[in-house]
């Protein structure tokens, strides 16, 4: 699996993940963020390696589909570009840091930590 798409789901799953059963989360958090073998989580759980593939692939697509009805990653990925371009166009600013600039930069920086 390609790193990007681990991002990717890991993203979806820390938006969305709480919308999964219990048993859902747990194979995904063992799955994607301890990162188990489908083999160690089919151990963990008492099911066949098959079972925990075919539940890691069922609730990616859940998380997909509720990222397709809710764009919320897409959305706080945009915010967080924004942020960044604002931060380049402060630091292109003159050296002379003027009262607005330092707001603007304590600003865009308490927009980065809540995100």
């Amino acid at each position: 699996m390609k790193f990007d798409n681990i991002a990717h789901v890991s993203l979806l799953f820390d938006f969305y993940g709480k919308l999964l059963t219990k048993r859902q989360r747990e194979v995904m958090e063992l799955y994607y963020e301890e990162n188990l073998t489908l083999a160690e989580i089919a151990d963990e759980f008492e099911i066949s390696r098959q079972g925990v593939h075919d539940l890691v692939k069922r609730c990616d697509k859940i998380l997909e589909e509720y990222e397709a009805k809710l764009h919320l990653v897409e959305k706080f990925l945009s915010i967080k570009e924004k942020v960044h371009q604002i931060n380049e166009l402060l630091e292109d600013a003159k050296t002379d840091e003027s009262q607005l600039i330092q707001d603007i930069r304590k600003i865009s920086g308490e927009i980065i930590e809540e995100l």
